[in-house]
């Protein structure tokens, strides 16, 4: 059985006032960065699929045993 999930805690003081001016100033990341990040995507998508594919023909040869 899974543990309940604890409450989030109030941020207070220099903590509350950190996370505020990240939340309103967030870092933007280079394009280099996000097209990389879409690229591994794509690769791992692929990768998925192939699993996928493989695990079917597993149950076909197991079929027609």
């Amino acid at each position: 059985m899974a543990n309940p999930i604890k409450e989030t805690p109030v941020l207070y003081g220099e903590d509350a006032r950190r996370f505020a001016e990240r939340i309103a100033n967030p870092v933007m990341e280079p394009p280099e960065k996000a097209e990389r990040l879409k690229q591994v995507y794509e690769w791992y998508l692929q990768a998925l699929e192939r699993g996928r594919l493989k695990e079917e023909v597993k149950k076909k040869a197991k079929q027609h045993d």
